[in-house]
């Protein structure tokens, strides 16, 4: 299979597992009284930056996403999982979207520990496919009607990135438990490698650590991991809200930039 592949699974299993459609029912519920602004308070005074709480019911959120992320409309280039991430490129002045910043990242993903066993693999992957990372992982999703494209090894390291960010939210709780482990893990399927599916398991032992997953971040790619991250949480408590300002406040991201983030996915905002 592919890193890529696994992530477009992982992707819908941990939703799945952390209760995607509570996430649903609460679009368009953030203000300053509730969500995740009700949860931190006051948390302005020590956040990255200041701002008001972005509305969460434009766009259909994270319903019409998942829609995407099936095969629905909007699936293709430009929609779906894929195509809010390459939206967020740039937007810490980098510019040139989300695949610019992926060079070279395989080398150091390999040398930093990330890919594991799985450098060898790597080295299999084409050097180029002229498609951006959004188009490979929309066509990683079973239910696509576009073809699935081969990762490139720069792309398939992002992947394991992603993979990474969204099993460490999963767990910022400290309630991903041995049913949404199965849930998650079945939605691998039996066509993942063995060494893929080591690589989730893992990950799905290893402490949370916000500080090493900044660090394993390229310069830029900030906004995508926050985004694969609040993907795979249920947004319901203390913890987990914490956990995501300790992750703003890594990427650098300002109060505005995280509701804004929140508002595509349409879910409530973190910062009142």
């Amino acid at each position: 299979m592919s890193l890529m592949r696994t992530l477009a699974k992982v992707a819908i299993g941990v939703a799945v597992a952390k209760g995607a459609s509570r996430m649903m029912n609460r679009s368009g519920s953030s203000g300053s009284g509730g969500g995740l602004g009700g949860l931190l308070g006051g948390l302005n005074a020590g956040s990255p930056g200041t701002g008001q709480p972005y509305s969460a019911g434009a766009g259909g959120g994270v319903q019409d996403m998942l829609g995407g992320l099936l095969g629905g409309a909007g699936a293709g280039q430009g929609g779906g999982l894929g195509g809010l991430l390459e939206s967020l490129g740039g937007t810490q002045g980098g510019g040139g979207g989300l695949q610019n910043m992926l060079g070279g990242l395989a080398g150091v993903a390999g040398a930093g520990g990330l890919l594991g066993g799985l450098t060898g693999q790597m080295g299999n992957r084409p050097a180029s496919n002229n498609a951006d990372f959004g188009t490979v992982l929309n066509s990683a999703f079973d239910e696509t009607p576009e073809p699935e494209i081969e990762p490139t090894a720069d792309q398939e390291a992002a992947a394991a990135l992603m993979l990474k960010a969204m099993i460490q939210a999963a767990k910022s709780d400290g309630e991903l438990d041995d049913a949404e482990q199965e849930k998650l893990i079945g939605q691998l399927g039996g066509d993942v490698d063995q060494e893929e599916a080591a690589f989730v398991q893992a990950e799905m032992r290893a402490p949370v650590d916000v500080d090493a997953l900044v660090g394993q971040t390229p310069q830029g790619m900030g906004p995508q991991i926050y985004a694969v991250s609040l993907l795979a949480i249920d947004l319901d408590s203390e913890a987990e809200a914490q956990y995501l300002h300790k992750l703003a406040r890594g990427f650098g991201l300002d109060a505005t930039q995280v509701n804004d983030i929140h508002a595509q996915l349409g879910v409530p905002s973190l910062y009142a």
